[in-house]
C-alpha cells in the first residue's frame, strides 16, 4: 500500500492507495506523529510520497521515515508520467502539475481544463499528446472575500454559504452574490474560450471549494475531490 502526504497552504491531505484504489482519504490540519501511527496500525504502508507546496519536505521526510520504510519525494523537473512543456517548470506549482497527471490519468490521450478551487483557483491544460501546457493563476474564494474586508472600511468579513443568491438584498448577501457568481462567470469565460482551442476539452474539478462551483458551472465533466492525491499516487507507482 501506498501512503500519500501533499502538504497545501492551510492543511496536510492524507491519501492511502491500494494499487490505485483510493481505501481513505483525510485532511488534516497538521502532520500529526499520533495519526500516523494510528494509520500505520490500520494499514500495512509500504512506501510513501511527501509532497509540499508550503513547507519544507525535510521535516515532512524526517516524520515519515519513522514510519514508513521507502519515503520519497519529488520534482516539477523530475521525468514524469506527462511531458511538461513549462517553460520555467522549477517554478510550476507541485499540486497544479499533480493535479493534472491525475486527470490524465482518469483520462489519458485527450484535451484536458484541471481547475482547482483552493486558497488560489488554477487552470491547467493538458493536451491529447499527454502534454502539460500550462495555465493560468487566480485569486480564490477566501482571497476574494477577505480583500473586500481587508481594502474597504465598511465591508464585513462575510462567510461562505451553500446557498448564494444571484442577487443580495443585504450587504452580507451583496458580497457573497460577488465572490462566489462572479467566480462562477470566470470559470465558465475560461472553459468557454479554452474550448474553442482544444476540441472536445474535458472539464475536472478539484480542490477544496468544489462544493461551492460543481453545480453552478456549466460544462463541468468530472468533480473529484482527491485529484492530486491521485496524481502524486501516479508519480510514486512511475518513479
Amino acid at each position: 500500500m501506498n501512503l500519500i502526504l501533499d502538504q497545501g497552504n492551510s492543511s496536510v491531505k492524507v491519501g492511502v492507495f491500494n494499487s490505485g484504489e483510493l481505501l481513505l482519504s483525510e485532511r488534516w490540519k497538521a502532520l500529526s506523529e499520533k495519526k500516523l501511527m494510528m494509520l500505520m496500525e490500520r494499514f500495512t504502508i509500504k512506501q510513501a510520497l511527501c509532497s509540499s507546496v508550503a513547507v519544507e519536505e525535510a521535516v515532512l521526510l524526517k516524520t515519515l521515515k519513522k514510519y514508513v520504510p521507502i519515503v520519497k519525494t519529488w520534482s516539477t523537473t523530475d521525468p514524469l508520467p506527462l511531458d511538461n512543456c513549462y517553460k520555467t517548470p522549477e517554478t510550476l506549482g507541485k499540486d497544479r502539475l499533480a493535479a493534472c497527471i491525475g486527470a490524465n490519468f482518469l483520462a489519458p490521450d485527450q484535451n484536458l481544463l484541471v481547475i482547482d478551487a483552493g486558497t488560489a483557483i488554477t487552470y491547467d491544460v493538458v493536451n491529447a499528446n499527454n502534454q502539460y501546457v500550462g495555465g493560468s493563476i487566480s485569486l480564490g474564494l477566501d482571497m476574494r472575500r477577505k480583500a473586500l474586508n481587508h481594502f474597504t472600511k465598511r465591508l464585513p468579513l462575510v462567510n461562505l454559504q451553500d446557498e448564494i443568491p444571484l442577487i443580495g438584498t443585504t450587504t452580507e448577501e451583496a458580497i457573497l452574490s460577488g465572490v462566489v457568481n462572479g467566480l462562477v462567470g470566470e470559470i465558465d469565460g475560461f472553459i468557454s474560450n479554452l474550448g474553442g482551442v482544444y476540441p472536445k476539452l474535458l472539464v475536472f474539478l478539484t480542490g477544496g471549494n468544489t462544493k461551492y462551483f460543481e453545480k453552478r458551472i456549466k460544462n463541468c465533466n468530472f468533480a473529484v475531490p482527491d485529484l492530486v492525491l491521485i496524481g502524486l499516487n501516479r508519480i510514486l507507482t512511475f518513479k
